[in-house]
């Protein structure tokens, strides 16, 4: 390919990509290919020859969008968005023509600086702690990582390396353990330690923690906190893993847990954490961590002084593209330490000057693409109050969707968790369930709640059945309601995912089945939210009538 022949294709391409964004809210969200599809389409060896970029461009049509989930689409409400915009793509563009491998500063300044300044931007923005800032008195500063689950795992890595130096110190300075050699006694402290995160916290800190080889635990959290993880939490698991010999060296906290988007007591835990001055504590705010853009959660930060990372990902719910997770640290110096290697052929004067930073020592891989070109594109397109918008208008549109839930669906369903950070977490509610909340309100004497409306087309007896049930075996009826319950609410996603006009996630949240609505994709508005209460009422009532039906016969 020529560079005319490159114009001409990048122009096609171009024109095929707006098309694609202009027609996503009419395509079917999920693939519904089967396992296996692509291979029949393909050739069984690659061409001997080179092809015409017109037949090549004709397979993306033909075989490669058949297969594919719409994460663009205004319909896509399920795990947490990822997206993309035109200013995001110029980006990509833009990186691949400077193709740099970017992995000391030597390799290309414009790549090393861009990002330690549009980072510096972020932190900022964030209204993070100052000692985040690459120019803080601390040796503050941010990295581009692949994802928050690399975060985790790099950061893992920088607090193991961190405790064992330092207790292998301590011993030193008192005298402990002199006979035993020095690799005996990190074998020993190695054995030892464990990193914790919350139930709720996302599974990569323990893949993180396989990964590290070093144990992991989970600390409980409950409904009544909100699913948050607590100091008091902290604390038990804390003494707990204590009495057993291990060390404790590295916890997740998390700003918009997966399933609730629920926000860990970060000032609670900072105060714990000062009696254990060696735990490092993470915050994976990956998607969340956004909203710190506005002012009205700017107290979220609160405690983060204390901490010793921070990432958000900007490729969630910030209008950039995968990858752009923005990991920052208030003290850079040990994952430096943890992760630096020199051979020669990676030695310079501008490297042992000081005077520069080599990102290679600030993640696993060695190279790295110039990835701060389309976050510097974004936020200049966008400017700020752009992407602030962007997230409030989200939030907003999140509050209207569980109002209509509140409201309108408040016999129909019921709000688990949420909204939070446009996150609406909820579960089908059965006639039987409504039923007995009734008899409850009796029995307490509240007259107001002794009209109940059995509308679902419920026979008389089978009301009776329930009422009659409840008496003397509640703890039973009501586990075998919250089994039935649990199944309606799979059933109604699961037949939503399968018809393809939105598509959802579900979660299990302790012992409850439930379905998470999110919304944050730039195209989406009012309309299609409206659409996703819709079909879950539609898909409600037709998963119970067939229910019922069967049950009949």
């Amino acid at each position: 390919m020529d560079a005319e022949e490159f114009r001409r294709a990048a122009h096609s391409a171009v024109d095929e990509i707006i098309d694609y964004f202009s027609s996503l809210d009419s395509k079917r969200v999920v693939s519904d290919v089967s396992p296996g599809y692509l291979r029949p389409l393909l050739p069984s060896a690659p061409p001997e020859e080179g092809e015409k970029w017109e037949d090549i461009q004709k397979d993306i049509e033909a075989k490669i969008m058949p297969g594919l989930t719409h994460w663009q689409s205004p319909n896509f409400m399920a795990f947490f968005p990822a997206n993309t915009t035109y200013p995001s793509l110029l980006g990509e563009l833009y990186s691949a023509a400077f193709t740099a491998p970017a992995f000391n500063w030597l390799c290309s300044p414009a790549c090393t600086e861009l990002e330690t300044i549009v980072l510096d931007w972020l932190c900022s923005a964030l209204h993070l702690p100052a000692s985040y800032l690459s120019t803080s008195s601390t040796g503050g500063g941010g990295v581009i990582q692949g994802s928050a689950s690399e975060a985790i795992v790099t950061v893992m890595i920088a607090a193991r390396e961190r405790c064992v130096r330092e207790h292998v110190e301590a011993q030193d300075k008192n005298g402990l353990s002199r006979s035993k050699s020095e690799d005996e006694k990190e074998w020993q402290l190695r054995s030892k330690l464990v990193a914790l995160g919350s139930e709720m916290s996302h599974s990569s800190t323990q893949k993180a923690s396989m990964i590290a080889g070093v144990k992991y635990r989970s600390i409980p959290v409950n409904a009544a906190d909100e699913y948050a993880l607590t100091g008091r939490g902290l604390k038990n698991t804390l003494e707990e893993v204590g009495k057993q010999g291990l060390v404790p060296f590295y916890l997740t906290v998390t700003l918009g847990t997966t399933s609730t988007c629920a926000v860990d007591r970060f000032k609670e835990i900072a105060e714990v954490k000062k009696e254990y001055p060696n735990l490092w504590v993470h915050v994976d705010a990956a998607y969340a961590g956004a909203a710190l853009l506005l002012e009205e959660y700017r107290g979220l930060t609160d405690g983060l002084e204390m901490f010793d990372s921070f990432d958000v990902n900007m490729h969630k719910w910030l209008l950039t593209n995968f990858d752009a997770s923005c990991l920052f640290l208030p003290r850079r110096e040990p994952l430096i330490t943890a992760l630096s290697i020199t051979p020669s052929y990676l030695q310079n004067n501008y490297s042992a000057s000081g005077l520069v930073t080599d990102y290679r020592d600030w993640q696993i891989p060695l190279g790295r693409r110039f990835r701060a070109l389309k976050i510097w594109f974004v936020i200049r397109s966008y400017g700020m109050n752009g992407l602030k918008g962007h997230v409030r208008r989200h939030i907003e549109l999140g509050e209207k969707f569980a109002g209509w839930v509140r409201d309108e669906g408040k016999e129909l369903f019921e709000i688990v968790s949420g909204p939070s950070f446009a996150l609406t977490v909820l579960r089908v509610r059965l006639p039987e369930e409504r039923a007995k909340e009734a008899i409850r309100a009796v029995r307490k004497g509240d007259e107001r709640r002794t009209e109940v409306k059995f509308n679902e087309g419920i026979a008389d007896d089978n009301v009776t059945a329930v009422v009659n049930g409840l008496i003397g075996t509640e703890k039973t009826a009501e586990a075998k309601t919250l089994e039935k319950a649990n199944s309606v609410t799979k059933e109604v996603y699961e037949k939503i995912n399968a018809a393809g006009e939105i598509f959802l996630t579900g979660t299990m949240i302790k012992d409850l089945y439930a379905i998470r609505v999110v919304s944050a994709n730039e195209q989406a508005d009012k309309t299609h939210l409206r659409k996703a209460f819709e079909i879950l009422v539609r898909t409600r009532e037709d998963v119970l009538s067939g229910t019922i039906h069967s049950r009949d016969v």
